[in-house]
C-alpha cells in the first residue's frame, strides 16, 4: 500500500512538472492607479485559486497593515479594489514544476495581455512587482507600448525571500502604495 502511494505521489510530481500552470483573472476595477504584479501563482494558490494563499505569504499583511485588508479573501480583494489597487501575474501560463519562481521554465512562458488590460484600466499609473523575478519577466515578455508608468520592484512577500526582515519588507511597500 505505501508502494502505491509512493507512485500516486512521483506520478502527481511528473504530471506538475509538464502541466503549464495558468494565473487568475485580475483583481481589478476600471479606475484602479496601482497594479500589483506577481510572476505565476504557486501550488498552494492554484489549490486554494487565490493570490498569494500560502499562510506564510507576507503579501496579505503587508495589505492589512497598509490599506486595511482583512477577512474572507473576497473582502481582501475588495479592499484592494476600493483603494484602486488591482493584483494580477506577468504571466498567463508557465510550466513550473514547483512553487520557486526559479522554477518557471521560461521556454514556456506565456504573458498575459497587458494591451488589453491597460485599455480597460487607463489610469493605471504605477507597476510594483512583487520581487525581482515579476519585474524581469515583465521586462521579457511585455511591450508596455510605450506607456510612460512609474515601475518599483518590490521586495518579494514569497517566505523563500527571508534576506529581509517583515518590518523592512512593509517599509519598501509602504513607500512603493
Amino acid at each position: 500500500m505505501a508502494e502505491i502511494r509512493q507512485t500516486h505521489r512521483n506520478l502527481k510530481k511528473r504530471v506538475a512538472a509538464t502541466s503549464p500552470s495558468s494565473c487568475f483573472a485580475p483583481v481589478a476595477r476600471g479606475d484602479a492607479r496601482i497594479l500589483i504584479l506577481g510572476s505565476l501563482p504557486g501550488q498552494r494558490s492554484l489549490q486554494a485559486v487565490q493570490y498569494y494563499a500560502h499562510p506564510q505569504n507576507a503579501f496579505w499583511r503587508i495589505m492589512r497593515d497598509l490599506v486595511g485588508a482583512d477577512g474572507t479573501y473576497e473582502q481582501r480583494c475588495a479592499t484592494l479594489v476600493e483603494n484602486g489597487i488591482a493584483l494580477w501575474d506577468v504571466l498567463a501560463e508557465s510550466t513550473r514544476p514547483g512553487s520557486m519562481d526559479a522554477d518557471i521554465q521560461l521556454d514556456t512562458a506565456k504573458a498575459n495581455d497587458f494591451g488589453a488590460f491597460f485599455l480597460r484600466h487607463p489610469d493605471i499609473e504605477r507597476l510594483c512587482f512583487n520581487g525581482q523575478k515579476a519585474a524581469q519577466m515583465y521586462s521579457r515578455f511585455v511591450d508596455d507600448a510605450g506607456r510612460r508608468l512609474q515601475q518599483d520592484t518590490l521586495p518579494s512577500t514569497s517566505p523563500a525571500y527571508a534576506a529581509m526582515a517583515y518590518p523592512q519588507k512593509l517599509a519598501r511597500w509602504r513607500s512603493a502604495l
